[in-house]
């Protein structure tokens, strides 16, 4: 699956006594959006799966372009991720850890259901809050290829100048 670019994400959690969990994630989909509903594929026996089934929440990081370096340290394994990188919790409502230098958005999720598959645990969580950033920061990082990169500069589909195809002629 290397030949399919994807944006690239750190889920977190926090396990029973408060401490942060967290991995990168380039495995993540939208399912529904009503309700609005996503999902991640975990290694099963990840100890951040651990605390997110646990705690039935998890937060989801979308990293911005120039936070290649947190997705590398993510991905490591390293015991001391979290100390090594700026996060919080902005509320007592929180699902996980926000990554606030990371990320350009993040969504706070509940558990709504896990399916184990082959050697990874499929989680599906209910988003209950997304919250943008407001740095300048906000073009996604991206992952294909086994190498990083950014979302091409000149717009996007969202900006108002942006030529738009053109309707089909379905006959």
């Amino acid at each position: 699956m290397s030949l399919f670019p994807t944006g690239v994400a750190v889920i977190g959690a926090l396990d029973s006594v408060g401490r942060p969990w967290g991995m990168t994630c380039s495995s993540l989909c939208s399912v529904s959006l009503s309700p609005p509903t996503l999902l991640v594929c975990v290694r099963s026996g990840s100890p951040t799966l651990d605390a997110l089934e646990r705690a039935g929440t998890f937060s989801v990081n979308l990293l911005h372009h120039s936070a290649r370096d947190v997705a590398e340290l993510f991905a490591s394994g390293d015991p001391d991720r979290f100390h090594r990188t700026s996060w919080h919790l902005p509320d007592a409502t929180a699902a996980g850890p926000h990554l606030r230098d990371a990320a350009h958005a993040v969504g706070d999720c509940r558990v709504d259901g896990v399916r184990r598959v082959g050697d990874h645990t499929v989680v599906f969580g209910r988003v209950v809050r997304v919250s943008v950033g407001t740095g300048t920061q906000r073009a996604p990082l991206l992952y294909g290829l086994r190498r990083y990169a950014a979302w091409p500069s000149g717009g996007s589909v969202a900006d108002p100048g942006l030529s738009r195809p053109e309707p089909l002629d379905e006959e």
